[in-house]
């Protein structure tokens, strides 16, 4: 049963992209199908991570939203590129970054139905044993759909009273849309806390599983989203600590 993960926050600046490239990345070095959606629309990036150029990039998201194409149109195979090796497999549908899809797309919007039936599309096509889609922060029309689809949802939050009261209004409506199972990652730790300490604060606080810890990391900064982390640093820390979430993803 192909299992759907949506990765979310409440702010931007979480670093939920990278989360969702060095999950999705691990997954498959495991020797699943994996793909990835940007379904962050307004502002895309993911594809860099991947090493995917926009001049690559053909057919995207937006075509397919927009009706001009099949979504497996605008899947890529990015695994090849960064050296995930069969039987494991990870493709990616990007969204487009060029101004005037982007302007178009904030202004008409588009037809959240749609999206939900190229989800279903993608992994049947594809034959995908997990699908992780990359939402857009906050809480819209948009992240309800993908929430209530999701089979695990992972919430990305920083030890921050905006991310705190924030992520608590989106375990709330996660909650309300039924969501199956729930973890929470916190990320960009400031090296004078204690860890463990704030992992048990946080769980207490939202009576949810804090399924990682991760240190603010000036490697990753430097990595500067060009490569993912845990294919260049497979032995890091940061890596190992994605190696413990993915692993609860799979047992999820």
């Amino acid at each position: 049963m192909p299992k759907v993960v949506s990765i979310h926050s409440y702010r931007g600046g979480t670093g939920k992209s990278n989360f969702t490239a060095n999950l999705a990345t691990t997954v498959a070095l495991q020797g699943y199908r994996v793909g990835v959606v940007d379904t962050d629309v307004p502002s895309p990036g993911i594809h860099n991570l991947f090493c995917l150029e926009p001049e690559q990039m053909d057919k995207t998201l937006n075509n397919y939203l927009w009706g001009d194409s099949p979504i497996e149109d605008s899947a890529y195979d990015v695994g090849t590129m960064i050296g995930v090796t069969e039987p494991g497999k990870l493709y990616l549908v990007p969204s487009s970054v060029k101004p005037d899809h982007i302007a178009r797309i904030l202004r008409d919007g588009y037809d959240v139905k749609l999206m939900n039936d190229g989800f279903r599309s993608l992994v049947k096509t594809l034959k995908l044993d997990y699908l992780f889609i990359d939402t857009h922060p906050g809480l819209s029309k948009e992240t309800f759909l993908s929430i209530a689809i999701s089979h695990i949802l992972l919430l990305i939050l920083r030890p921050d009273k905006q991310d705190y009261q924030g992520t608590a209004v989106t375990v709330d409506v996660a909650r309300q849309l039924k969501v199956r199972k729930m973890l929470l990652a916190i990320n960009k730790a400031h090296s004078k806390l204690n860890l463990d300490v704030l992992k048990q604060k946080v769980e207490e606080t939202y009576g949810e599983t804090v399924a990682g810890v991760f240190p603010l990391s000036e490697d990753l900064i430097q990595l500067a989203s060009e490569g993912v982390f845990c294919v260049k640093y497979p032995e890091h820390p940061l890596s190992q600590e994605f190696r413990k979430v993915a692993q609860q993803i799979m047992e999820g």
